[in-house]
């Protein structure tokens, strides 16, 4: 049994007792002692996915999924160039001809999901990768059509969100997405210091970036998302704040901070980055406090947004915060995942070279799309473990009360272990709601981590990472 499987089965023991204030003075300091342990991106993990034998019906799946509304998403898992942090699913590939026979493959797998996710409506609509506008114009036209014409996405009421990066952006891809009624353009920048962006091999200038966003902001998307990561390779709190300086000249209405993370498997190692002073909490903290000054409002670890990035734009839409981890999540493509309630499933998870290609080339190879043969069956324990965490690491927090309406079970009997977040000041219980403290939100990769099941982190340590 590793080490945090056995702290996190020690903190459920002490808690079914009386806990004094040093056992949670010292479970506070192990939390704190590593912030950054893992990016719990969604629960379970994709690592804790596996063959599901026999495959499950979608047509029987879906007829059982109880969520009210849908959120379509499409993956394109190309990119220009694979950057030094990534381990996504994606493939640097530019060739026109690959992109074209894959639109070809998402399109046929939406033409036989259409038939079987019917009966509500969507709610939300997300290109993601990858990089999305690594796509022709045409190309990107088409995705839009798919989901329009074929899924049945009304795009006057849905809210609509892109992914782009700097050195992809034309003014007739903006065309494109403007005429779709793009509502949000998700664009990652990471650094404005050439250096930095090298280090972690982005091939992308700063001219080219101010380029891409002076052009961006000409099309007045009504939110303009801007991705940072911080704890790069040489740099300093003071040039992760100019970055974030820089960031603001485009009065963006969201904003994403990222904490570096390596992996064996990414192209910057982790022996790289610990031979440096660890100052992503510093940069973390800095950034926090300037964009509060800024009038942003943060949300999460990781989003900070005006309270303007959820307006009416026209009639009676409305934008809905951008959030890819709900369940009746509908994922198209190679390496989109698709969530209900009770299973979470997608294509093959790889992040080499060899691997995606393999993947990608069995999705444009199949002709039938209709089974989830790839995915986990969550236990009611794990979707009561999902929906503590999806609640508590945003700023909505738990209200034991809607816990129990959902489970008909009593919350800190099924956790108990969750007392020890108001006790140690990184949470507050106020009011019947449970909530990070601004304390608790910059420790939530390490809470994250703390609340990963036993099971869950087994499946995770045994998955191998092709």
């Amino acid at each position: 049994m590793s080490g945090s499987i056995q702290r996190a089965s020690a903190d459920r023991q002490t808690l079914g007792r009386p806990c004094s204030d040093s056992e949670v003075d010292q479970w506070a300091e192990r939390i704190k002692a590593n912030p950054y342990r893992s990016y719990l991106y969604s629960y379970p993990h994709k690592m804790a996915y596996r063959e599901l034998s026999p495959a499950l019906s979608l047509e029987e799946l879906w007829r059982q999924e109880p969520a009210e509304s849908y959120f379509l998403y499409m993956h394109i898992p190309f990119c220009g160039a694979r950057c030094g942090f990534c381990n996504l699913f994606t493939l640097p590939d530019k060739r026109d001809d690959v992109h074209i026979r894959y639109v070809d493959a998402l399109e046929r797998q939406a033409r036989q999901w259409s038939s079987i996710i019917t009966g509500k409506p969507y709610a939300r609509f997300a290109i993601g990768g990858g990089t999305p506008t690594l796509l022709s114009a045409e190309l990107l036209s088409r995705l839009f059509y798919i989901a329009y014409d074929v899924m049945g996405v009304d795009k006057n009421s849905v809210s609509i969100s892109v992914e782009a990066s700097p050195e992809t952006i034309t003014p007739e891809k903006l065309d494109v997405l403007k005429a779709a009624g793009v509502d949000r353009v998700s664009m990652g920048i990471q650094s404005f210091v050439d250096a930095e962006a090298s280090a972690i091999y982005r091939p992308q200038p700063p001219q080219v970036v101010h380029q891409a966003l002076a052009m961006l902001t000409s099309y007045d998307f009504p939110i303009l998302n801007l991705d940072l990561i911080y704890g790069l390779p040489g740099q300093t709190v003071e040039s992760w704040l100019y970055s974030l300086e820089e960031a603001l000249q485009y009065d963006p209405e969201e904003i994403f901070l990222y904490p570096l993370y390596t992996r064996d498997h990414t192209i910057v190692k982790p022996e790289r980055i610990e031979r440096e002073p660890d100052i992503r909490l510093a940069c973390y903290t800095a950034a926090r406090d300037m964009l509060s000054k800024r009038g942003y409002v943060q949300s999460s670890m990781r989003r900070f947004a005006k309270t303007s990035a959820a307006s009416t734009v026209g009639g009676d839409k409305k934008l809905l915060d951008y959030s890819c981890q709900e369940e009746g999540m509908v994922g198209l493509g190679c390496g989109a995942r698709s969530y209900t309630r009770d299973v979470h499933y997608a294509s093959r998870y790889g992040v080499s070279r060899k691997a995606t290609e393999s993947i990608i080339a069995d999705y444009v190879a199949a002709e039938r799309y209709d089974t989830a043969d790839y995915g986990i069956v969550l236990s009611k324990e794990e979707q009561r473990r999902r929906f503590v965490l999806k609640a508590i690491l945003h700023s909505e927090g738990l209200r034991p009360a809607d816990y129990a309406s959902r489970f008909g079970t009593d919350l800190w009997s099924d956790l108990p272990e969750l007392s020890l977040l108001p006790r140690s000041g990184l949470a507050s219980l106020e009011d019947g709601l449970l909530r990070m403290t601004p304390e608790g939100f910059s420790y939530s990769d390490s809470i994250g981590d703390w609340l990963i099941s036993g099971e869950i982190r087994e499946r995770m340590e045994r998955f191998v990472v092709l």
